[in-house]
């Protein structure tokens, strides 16, 4: 059974940074191409990065480009999302997803995390 943990979150000030991880147990990890979502309370999912499993492709969403870096670990069964210059919406529970093919419709990612909580103030 694939799980995803995600951990990281938290709160920061607007121009402060956050990591966050995924551990991804079960399955092959390194065969797995992986994304990032969030979801803002009233608002839909959202896709935020992804990476594919050979590292080559790196997409991300027009509004966090420049500012996140998607990133992976094989030996450590890791994804990492990197976030700078937060700013206040970018408040959200962030989600790691795991999918066959790379993609940024979250309905083509197969497995999820729980979420971690970002919140950044004003």
């Amino acid at each position: 059974q694939v799980q995803l943990v995600e951990s990281g979150g938290g709160l920061v000030q607007a121009g402060g940074s956050l990591r966050l991880s995924c551990v991804v147990t079960g399955g092959t990890f390194s065969r797995y191409n992986m994304g990032w979502f969030r979801q803002a309370p009233g608002k839909e999912r959202e896709f935020v990065a992804a990476i594919s499993w050979h590292f080559e492709t790196q997409l991300y969403a027009y509004s966090v480009k420049g500012r996140f870096t998607i990133s992976r670990d094989n030996a450590k069964n890791t994804v990492y999302l990197q976030m700078n210059s937060l700013k206040p919406e970018d408040t959200a529970v962030y989600y790691c997803a795991a999918t066959n093919s790379p993609s940024t419709v979250s309905s083509s990612y197969d497995y999820w995390g729980l979420g971690t909580q970002v919140t950044v103030s004003s």
